[in-house]
């Protein structure tokens, strides 16, 4: 599945189950986002557990599927632009610590 797919996929998804009657707020669904993405934190805090992790993680990634495809973006086109852009970064450009 191409990540068009993926976006076209998880918004009928979300819609088919009725989660678009209303219009939703650009902010309440990044706050989704962010949810899942504590949730993968959690799950890794108490259990360390891989397949719980990676559920969250997949949540998370729905939930940006779900987005895009609801605002009519091009994900993938996106992320490849993206990674291009990375790719001519200098090394730990922006002074970032690991």
């Amino acid at each position: 599945m191409t990540l068009r797919e993926l976006c076209e996929r998880a918004h009928a998804n979300a819609v088919a189950h009725g989660f678009y009657e209303e219009v939703r707020q650009f902010g309440t669904l990044i706050a989704l986002i962010h949810s899942e993405l504590s949730e993968a934190l959690e799950a890794y805090r108490k259990r360390k557990d891989a397949d719980a992790i990676a559920e969250e993680l997949a949540d998370v990634v729905i939930r940006v599927a779900d987005l895009c495809g609801y605002l009519g973006i091009n994900l993938e086109a996106a992320v490849e632009r993206k990674m291009a852009y990375n790719e001519t970064r200098p090394y730990r450009h922006g002074g970032v610590r690991v």
